[in-house]
């Protein structure tokens, strides 16, 4: 442990969680724990400048600096630690040995599954984890599902599983994506990305049912992760204190600045949920964004316009509880490569690696096992 003592202060306002919020890449507001308001810490390449007396007047490495920096460690920490792989046939599940070789196929009439042979106990097994009693093989569900969520429709995504041996029917399709996005939320929703403290919320109308109806989203400015979705029934008089409280909890902290256009619901929802008496613990609200000049709102847009073009290819929704929004933000999240993110997902953006050439298979897997 060390024995600076303005380390150990900047690992005591570090520990506590709230008292960092992030300007930008390289700017910090950090509380005051003397009550005489935030600080700001700014970064030039290796060097850290501090606005409080500390630094200013001894030029030391102040409590704030070091509360940054520790908070920034612990931050790449966290990224690398959580990275979700492929489930590998490593060891026989009846003796636990790792003594295990490829043997064989197992043929049906829905596609080939991998059999191995242990040879500690002789027995041989499939790994099918996540697939177990379906018709189809993993690699024709995931594809479908692939297909479906980059813009297919149902039929259409029948009608290509069909030109590789595989017939389903369309409602089969669906029943696909409802199971399987319904197990990955589940499983995604115990994982904390790692968020910047800028967020954006827009909302856009679309057809369910033949009805008009609101989705609410709120995505990170920074890593553009889409962290909270809700469907309301109207514009104006919606309350949005949900979906503000819904994106809290899944980034388990509130933003610093919360941005949106100038939709009463959204600063009504502000006020009660995030707005506190203490000005180094409250975000900041920015509602006055326009189509021209600044500030924009446009990284919503090009959110919105993702999701249009969907809902275009389905001509409406179907419910309001539909998987279809679900299973697209995970697929916005973890999946689809962004090229404003240098061919990077959000997920990968917010420290959360998906690896394996298949990612749908990655998830389900591990949403199987967990």
């Amino acid at each position: 442990m060390s024995n600076n003592p303005r380390e150990l202060k900047g690992q005591a306002i570090a520990a506590l969680g709230n008292q960092i919020h992030r300007v930008n890449a390289f700017t910090y507001r950090v509380a005051s724990q003397s009550g005489n308001g935030p600080y700001i810490v700014a970064q030039d390449g290796d060097r850290w400048a501090c606005k409080c007396p500390d630094h200013q007047h001894r030029g030391v490495t102040c409590k704030h600096i070091w509360a940054v920096r520790l908070s920034l460690g612990l931050r790449e920490r966290v990224a690398r630690e959580t990275v979700i792989r492929p489930i590998n046939a490593a060891m026989c599940p009846i003796c636990q040995s790792d003594q295990i070789v490829k043997h064989g196929l197992r043929h049906n009439g829905h596609g080939d599954i991998q059999r191995f042979k242990c040879r500690s106990c002789g027995r041989w097994f499939v790994v099918n984890l996540g697939f177990e009693r379906m018709k189809a093989s993993p690699q024709a569900i995931t594809s479908a599902m692939q297909l479906y969520f980059t813009g297919e429709s149902l039929r259409n995504v029948q009608r290509f599983l069909k030109l590789q041996g595989v017939k389903v029917s369309h409602v089969a399709v669906y029943k696909w994506i409802q199971k399987y996005v319904s197990l990955m939320q589940k499983y995604l929703d115990q994982i904390t990305p790692q968020v910047s403290d800028v967020w954006r919320a827009d909302e856009m109308y679309v057809k369910i049912k033949g009805d008009m109806k609101y989705v609410f989203a709120l995505m990170d400015d920074e890593t553009r992760f889409w962290i909270a979705q809700e469907v309301a029934d109207s514009k104006y008089a919606h309350d949005a204190r949900k979906l503000l409280r819904t994106a809290s909890a899944v980034a388990g902290k509130k933003p610093a600045t919360f941005i949106t256009d100038g939709l009463e619901s959204y600063h009504n929802a502000y006020l009660k949920e995030w707005r506190t008496l203490r000005k180094d613990d409250c975000p900041r609200h920015i509602r006055n964004i326009r189509l021209g000049g600044q500030p924009t709102n446009n990284k919503m847009e090009r959110l919105n316009g993702e999701i249009r073009d969907r809902e275009k290819v389905m001509r409406g929704l179907k419910k309001p509880d539909t998987p279809i929004l679900k299973g697209y933000q995970i697929y916005h999240n973890y999946v689809r490569p962004h090229e404003a993110l240098k061919g990077r997902t959000p997920a990968e953006m917010c420290g959360i690696e998906v690896k394996g050439k298949n990612k749908w298979m990655t998830l389900i897997q591990n949403a199987s096992r967990n």
